[in-house]
């Protein structure tokens, strides 16, 4: 008898449990206009999402500003994610490659340095921020991103 009510206890704890998980979820609602979305698998973090993506170390995280903390350490297995919002997603993107400054992969992109910096409000004026993985949008025309 003690060994099923252990067991009923058990089976009423995991449904609890998931039910909090599933709580969890739906607390990180998508942007009604999300463009893309992303499910996050194992071993995932910001900038190899925004790689594998094309979408800017920027625009992920002023996409998911309400989702994803600053340190990029709080994703878990199954959320969904946002990539870009319509009429402000960058799809063209750079990873920036070790010895990489911004002038250089402007000009391989065709890009002025004043659209490279507008397209990445992350990246400062002197471009001395930036680092080897960061992925950069480097779209033609600069994207309206609302903040």
């Amino acid at each position: 008898m003690f060994a099923r009510t252990s067991l009923v206890a058990f089976t009423i704890a995991a449904a609890i449990s998931a039910c909090q998980g599933f709580a969890v979820l739906s607390a990180r609602d998508l942007p009604a206009n999300c463009a893309r979305t992303y499910t996050v698998v194992s071993g995932d973090f910001c900038d190899g999402i925004s790689a594998k993506e094309s979408v800017s170390t920027f625009q992920l995280a002023l996409v998911n500003k309400a989702v994803i903390d600053a340190a990029c350490d709080n994703l878990f297995v199954d959320e969904v994610i946002c990539l870009g919002i319509t009429g402000q997603d960058c799809d063209t993107v750079h990873v920036v490659q070790s010895g990489e400054s911004c002038s250089g992969i402007a000009q391989t992109s065709g890009i002025s340095f004043s659209t490279l910096l507008a397209n990445n409000r992350n990246v400062n004026n002197d471009c001395s921020n930036i680092y080897p993985g960061e992925v950069l949008c480097t779209a033609p025309n600069v994207i309206p991103y609302s903040s």
